[in-house]
């Protein structure tokens, strides 16, 4: 079990070095700031597999990696081991909030979404962002 713990927690952080993720919010919330970006925050646990499926479908389009990486500054947090603010309520994992760089709530969602239906909620968070 132990090993088990030891490979997914290596996984997991592989898996946000590689797509330039961050597993530090502060640290995010400050880059946003410098960046002039809003943050995307992608909150997951150890045992689901409807995050495995999410970071190996969805966050393989490429054309949603650029959108997002031009867009927000991409935090990825495992609730069973990073630190986060109380008010993410991660109840059910994956769960995705879109926040600005002053920490106000865009819009959150739970759940697994396919690269066509992320889309849609992108685009739709832009809209809601404009009002």
């Amino acid at each position: 079990m132990r090993l088990f713990l030891i490979s997914l927690f290596f996984s997991l952080s592989l898996f946000a070095n590689e797509l330039g993720w961050d597993n530090d919010y502060k640290k995010a919330l400050a880059d946003a700031k410098v960046e002039n970006k809003d943050v995307y925050v992608l909150i997951t646990s150890s045992d689901c597999r409807w995050c495995r499926k999410f970071e190996s479908t969805t966050l393989q389009d490429k054309e949603i990696l650029k959108y997002l990486d031009s867009r927000y500054i991409l935090v990825h947090l495992n609730r069973d081991f990073d630190e986060m603010p109380e008010y993410f309520q991660a109840k059910r994992v994956p769960t995705h909030y879109f926040v600005t760089k002053d920490e106000e709530v865009i819009h959150t969602f739970p759940g697994f979404w396919s690269s066509e239906d992320f889309k849609v909620f992108l685009g739709d968070i832009d809209k809601k962002k404009l009002k």
